[in-house]
């Protein structure tokens, strides 16, 4: 569990530097560094890494906004909210909340100020039951690519919760294959990962749904609050994770902007290529300024060298 903290959090996990991090001197310095000046900076620190082995950049297309970010504006300035998404530079969304638009009408707004949508979050409850042809069908209209189950139920969480979900998202995620779509992913909160009469929740998904029909949308944030290793994830389970949430954590603990909080992300996306990461989508649960937010956090991502 620890791992997660020495890999990501930098300088400021507070009391965990107590704990005889060593290894966080260099991260820490990234932490810093790459968060003061905007990233672009602070290449080559941490973990010795050398300057030149900081190469990767995310491609334009692959900076997204996940829109619950913008719900508070969306909700009253929903073509403007959008066209500012696009002015700022991003390509891509993921849709979270109607607005009272069916996706045909949210296609039509995407389309006129240049965004491209390429998942969409669906209850779990619709995802395993009658609505899922209607989801899949709903994606298609959106132009996107993946249905994706933002939560389980709390009554679900156990060990036989996960094994049933598991099972139904199988069953989706075949459909929404069998569509054209790709497979159903699932989105994690810090519960996730939590052990429940001695097994991980989220290893029960890992291990009990198949890599073609089901894949994760991995936020990273919740995956280090729930003290899992995304850059780990990356390397062991392979190219399961075609979409991130990118969302940064303040130091102490709560949601910040991109790039100015503890959350390494030079050092965590190093392994992105291995999980398949095609889609770097911000979110911040509480932005106090969502536009401000999305301009800090797509500065942030596009200088972000890795």
């Amino acid at each position: 569990m620890n791992g997660t903290r020495r890999a990501f959090l930098g300088t400021a996990a507070a009391g965990l530097a107590a704990a005889g991090l060593a290894s966080t001197a260099g991260t820490a310095h990234a932490a810093e560094s790459g968060r003061v000046h905007g990233g672009h900076h602070g290449h080559g620190h941490g973990h010795g890494h050398g300057h030149d082995r900081r190469k990767r950049k995310i491609p334009r297309s692959g900076i997204g906004m996940h829109l619950y970010t913008m719900r508070s504006i969306l909700e009253t300035e929903f073509e403007g909210t959008l066209e500012q998404l696009a002015d700022i530079g991003y390509a891509t969304v993921g849709v979270s909340g109607r607005f009272g638009r069916n996706a045909t009408q949210i296609r039509q707004v995407l389309d006129d100020v240049g965004l491209k949508a390429v998942l969409e979050h669906v209850g779990y409850g619709i995802v395993a039951g009658t609505g899922l042809q209607q989801a899949i069908a709903d994606v298609h209209t959106l132009g996107g690519e993946w249905v994706v189950v933002p939560s389980l139920p709390t009554q679900m969480h156990t060990p036989a919760g996960y094994r049933e979900a598991a099972a139904a998202m199988n069953r989706a995620g075949r459909a929404a294959v069998e569509s054209g779509l790709g497979p159903v992913l699932f989105h994690n909160h810090d519960a996730d990962h939590k052990v429940v009469e001695g097994e991980v929740l989220y290893d029960i998904l890992l291990n009990e749904t198949d890599p073609e029909y089901v894949g994760f949308e991995l936020d990273v944030y919740w995956a280090a609050k729930g003290g899992a290793d995304p850059r780990q994830l990356f390397v062991d389970e392979g190219p399961r994770f075609p979409a991130l949430h990118v969302k940064d954590m303040a130091p102490n603990g709560d949601f910040a902007d991109v790039g100015s909080g503890v959350l390494d992300f030079a050092e965590m996306f190093e392994t992105a290529h291995r999980g398949g990461v095609r889609q770097w989508l911000v979110e911040h649960d509480s932005p106090k300024d969502p536009i401000a937010t999305a301009r800090n956090s797509y500065r942030h991502l596009s200088r972000l060298r890795y």
